[in-house]
């Protein structure tokens, strides 16, 4: 018998999920969201480290290999229509690409009447357009010189904001923000992102911000979670990961930050991780880590309480409480 959605439940949580491909895209994954605590959550790695796999585990594109994901208490892949439906309303997404995302033969606008309708969020056309309308003010865009064109005719940073008006118009309480600013002007990067920052502070969204950018990553974020090779290697308050860094690959990320440049896309240039191994063992970050020993060879270290709301994978750390689940989330909210 599946289980009934509680309403007291986190509104997301991850429960030691794993995703397997040809190998392991996400491994041993935990972590909650609640509805009644908003905050923006940044989810930074490189390419490969399980971030993009961690986003569409969350929104219901594809069900972990083993594990949970969970919807107000209740398995996603359990959901039956309303449930279903309840969902798609909660957790809304904004993805990387502003261009692919929109049918070339469609006017903008129907990325924007298509949830209004489907939702039922008006009972007149009329004030169908007044939500349209509103949403896209609130993103710092005039209805008049948006609507009625098509895609071509508008850059991407305005087709970026059109797919953060169109999560809007839903009130969720979630979205889950897949790089949304790694493919518009740097000018525009700042204008998306305080948009994002209003939207959790003024209407209570919380915002999953998954990015390859730490610096952008610490404009907007309470929280971080650093990924390295399909786990966790940090999680923290953003101030005192990126101050007080307590892993040798957080270290390493911050110290090769670009002292003077006009924007620190610090992992633009890398090249992808290495696919991990199902044959792997230990700490993936052992043959790169400056304080590699024996253990760190034989089995992956948990997260470490290194810190007030700070947690680390790394056996520096050995003898500190070690956290699993839920543990992790109670100790970065104390």
């Amino acid at each position: 018998m599946s289980r009934a959605i509680m309403p007291d439940a986190p509104l997301i949580e991850v429960r030691n999920a794993s995703k397997v491909y040809a190998a392991p895209a996400l491994t041993d994954f935990s972590m909650a969201i609640h509805a009644d605590k908003p905050s923006i959550t940044a989810v930074v790695g490189e390419s490969g480290s399980g971030k993009t796999t961690l986003a569409r585990l969350m929104l219901g594109l594809v069900a972990p290999t083993t594990g949970e994901v969970l919807y107000k208490g209740r398995d996603l892949a359990s959901l039956r229509a309303s449930g279903r439906r309840a969902f798609l309303r909660d957790v809304q997404a904004i993805f990387q690409d502003p261009y692919g995302v929109f049918n070339p033969f469609y006017r903008v606008d129907h990325v924007l009447t298509t949830p209004v309708a489907r939702f039922k969020l008006a009972g007149s056309r009329a004030e169908g357009r007044r939500l349209i309308e509103d949403a896209l003010r609130s993103v710092g865009l005039q209805p008049g010189e948006i609507l009625g064109r098509f895609p071509h005719q508008l850059s991407g940073g305005q087709r970026q904001r059109i797919m953060v008006a169109r999560a809007l118009l839903l009130r969720p309480k979630l979205i889950v923000a897949d790089e949304p600013v790694s493919m518009v002007d740097a000018s525009l990067r700042a204008t998306i992102l305080g948009t994002l920052r209003k939207l959790n502070q003024e209407m209570g969204i919380s915002i999953l911000y998954i990015t390859h950018d730490l610096a952008t990553a610490y404009q907007v974020s309470d929280t971080i979670l650093v990924m390295y090779r399909a786990r966790v290697a940090e999680a923290g308050d953003i101030e005192a990961v990126v101050k007080r860094p307590r892993h040798p690959y957080t270290r390493l990320l911050l110290s090769s930050i670009p002292k003077v440049a006009t924007t620190r896309d610090w992992l633009s240039g890398e090249a992808p991780l290495e696919p991990v191994s199902a044959a792997d063992t230990g700490c993936g970050f052992a043959a790169r880590c400056p304080l590699v020993r024996d253990t760190c060879r034989i089995a992956p270290p948990p997260l470490f309480q290194v810190g007030d709301r700070q947690a680390a994978a790394c056996y520096e750390y050995e003898g500190a409480p070690a956290l699993a689940g839920g543990a992790m989330d109670r100790a970065l909210q104390a």
